[in-house]
């Protein structure tokens, strides 16, 4: 995979932005927090893109609620999930840090619905009273929030609060016995659930430098089983980003990433968000949190 590569690809993320700095999914489409953050994490990479970031972090601030929310949309206030992508996409910008200080304080208070686990209760294996954070206000757990929100918070300096250990404790208790996570059950009526590249990545991405890697071991050697044949973009990339986060990147991942990238020639060009995804896994050495700027840049950054 060439530096040609990843700069034409770059480019048509760039060429998603709206009128109001945020992204849209895909060049002409509509403006939405996910894609503007991914964005944001893809493009500080480069150095000429400075003025169009400040104006996508511009458009996240604007959309930020009062008690530190970030929701997908004005229609879904509940769906609070892109408030952990903002923290991250604020990282390093001292012009942003009242937002990203109020978004860090939402995550640190919300919590999805939990309950008491029922011994006498087989149709799920996983323990549902342990807290961690949901898609949308007012319902369970689930590992992608989850795992996102650690990942924020720790890359804010927060590693010992009760909330990151609670959540380090709901991804375990997620974690399958053969390996590897589903989105957030891991067994039903007795029979365990099949793993997922995507999950399995951003699980792992948030339990490194957390935990020791035996705790984690089946779940590296399903990623490593299973990624040669996969090139769909946000399995492969989730995929390769866990890896990475674990020093264990594969020797053929850039060719691997170059494969999916030029299946966009028979199926389409991906959407922002998967596009952003594989290009992390390209351009992050170390998983996601490698994509942040260091304390040194954070200082000179708008």
């Amino acid at each position: 995979m060439t530096d040609s590569i990843i700069l034409s690809h770059l480019q048509r993320v760039r060429a998603s932005q709206t009128a109001r700095g945020g992204f849209a999914d895909r060049p002409d489409g509509q403006y939405r927090p996910d894609c503007t953050a991914w964005a944001i994490l893809i493009l500080q990479t480069q150095t000429q893109d400075t003025e169009q970031i400040d104006h996508a972090r511009a458009r996240l601030a604007a959309e930020l609620h009062t008690d530190g929310r970030l929701c997908i949309s004005p229609e879904h206030p509940d769906a609070i999930w892109p408030t952990p992508l903002a923290i991250l996409a604020w990282t390093g910008a001292s012009a942003y840090q009242d937002a990203r200080t109020r978004a860090i304080q939402f995550l640190l208070q919300v919590q999805g619905t939990h309950w008491e686990k029922d011994p006498t209760n087989t149709i799920i294996g996983h323990d549902p009273s342990i807290p961690g954070w949901p898609w949308v206000m007012q319902t369970h757990s689930w590992v992608y929030p989850t795992a996102l929100s650690i990942v924020a918070l720790t890359s804010a300096g927060i590693r010992e609060h009760p909330r990151i250990h609670q959540g380090i404790q709901l991804l375990l208790d997620r974690q399958l016995a053969q390996g590897g996570w589903n989105y957030g059950n891991t067994t039903v009526w007795g029979r365990e659930l099949h793993p997922f590249p995507e999950t399995t990545g951003i699980a792992l991405n948030a339990l490194a430098g957390h935990v020791p890697s035996d705790i984690v071991a089946r779940s590296l050697a399903y990623l490593l089983e299973v990624l040669p044949s996969i090139r769909t973009p946000l399995s492969l990339g989730w995929g390769l980003l866990g890896l990475s986060a674990w020093r264990r990147t594969p020797a053929q991942a850039a060719h691997w990433i170059s494969e999916c990238l030029a299946r966009q020639r028979r199926y389409g060009e991906y959407e922002t968000v998967s596009l952003c995804v594989l290009l992390a896994a390209a351009l992050a050495p170390r998983g996601l949190s490698s994509l942040l700027p260091s304390p040194g840049e954070s200082e000179s950054r708008p």
